[in-house]
């Protein structure tokens, strides 16, 4: 429990919505099921009407500000509802060049773990030479452990004649 003049946390944190929060309302919870099929029900009956109807009412000129202030923002994200049955299946998205590059640097990592494990590239080459010349050192050493061993073995046996 602080005790002071300031406040833990960020407390003032802005919310703005977007203008399709502000025309279906300013409600944060989560629509429930039956809110959802009201308003496709309702979506539906005034696309009926509009067909129906023909056009009967002609655009309205809004006054001031009000017909500027339509402009799309670009950086809107909008969300696409696409149905099932227009989708192309068979069509591969185009992939953005972050992803074309990862996909780029993924490859050419695979390609060359296989050229290293086959012994092909450079640094493989050197491991290899390298780790040779280790096991002739290793050969070496244990001949020479072996002769000490030997030469060890005589000395006791001359010792006990």
């Amino acid at each position: 429990m602080g005790r002071g003049r300031f406040k833990a946390k960020p407390t003032g944190r802005r919310n703005f919505s977007t203008p399709e929060e502000m025309v279906a309302g300013s409600s944060a919870r989560p629509r429930t099921f039956k809110q959802v099929q009201q308003e496709e029900a309702e979506h539906s009956e005034e696309e009926e009407s509009e067909e129906s109807g023909g056009e009967t009412e002609e655009t309205e000129k809004k006054k001031g500000i009000l017909d500027i202030s339509e402009i799309q923002n670009p950086n809107l994200a909008k969300p696409k509802n696409v149905k099932a049955r227009a989708v192309d299946v068979e069509s591969t998205p185009e992939l953005s060049r972050r992803e074309r590059e990862e996909i780029e640097r993924q490859r050419a990592h695979e390609r060359y773990m296989r050229l290293q494990e086959q012994g092909k590239t450079e640094q493989a080459r050197k491991d290899l030479e390298r780790l040779a010349l280790i096991r002739q050192q290793r050969a070496e050493a244990a001949k020479k452990r072996e002769e000490e061993k030997a030469a060890k073995e005589q000395k006791k046996a001359e010792a006990r004649k």
